[in-house]
């Protein structure tokens, strides 16, 4: 890779038919058809917010979802059958499958605790109704449920170690 801002992948995104793309076949990361609903809400809602990255020659390193939500007929039309792609210099299949990885690992997750005081901020402070917290956020009405009033979530109190039943993460 080439250093400074203009030899970055992201400082020449073009956008591309859908079908000059296609899925890499060793990718192990799998999204559930809730979460799926969730990023169509979420480019619905926010728009194109992250480029799909391919190989030069159409192969999919990172963005397989959301190339895969791009058939959608409501995100089509949102630019006209065009998706967002930062290109990626020919890679080593090794480094391909490394690039993959690494984008689908470096995500995260969500720690209880601070969603929880997201989703009570969310309720009480900004007063939203718990529907929109499920429609916009993809949560089930029990997690919500629990978010909100931290029941089922272990707590602790000064220096007292966790139980060995129960590890934070």
């Amino acid at each position: 890779m080439r250093p400074g801002i203009s030899g970055q992948p992201v400082s020449a995104v073009v956008w591309v038919e859908r079908d000059q793309l296609r899925a890499n076949g060793y990718n192990p990361n799998h999204v559930a058809p809730t979460e799926l609903r969730l990023l169509k809400r979420s480019i619905l809602a926010t728009g194109w917010t992250q480029p799909i990255v391919a190989r030069r020659d159409g192969e999919i390193v990172d963005g397989f979802h959301r190339w895969t939500i791009a058939a959608d007929p409501k995100v089509a039309a949102l630019t006209g059958g065009l998706m967002p792609v930062a290109y990626v210099d020919d890679l080593a299949e090794v480094d391909q499958i490394a690039a993959t990885i690494r984008h689908n690992r470096a995500r995260g997750e969500h720690g209880i605790a601070p969603m929880a005081a997201i989703v009570r901020r969310l309720i009480e402070t900004d007063g939203q109704p718990e529907r929109w917290l499920i429609d916009e956020l993809g949560m089930e009405d029990e997690e919500v449920m629990r978010l909100a009033d931290r029941s089922g979530m272990p707590t602790r109190s000064g220096n007292e170690a966790f139980g060995n039943g129960w590890v934070p993460r």
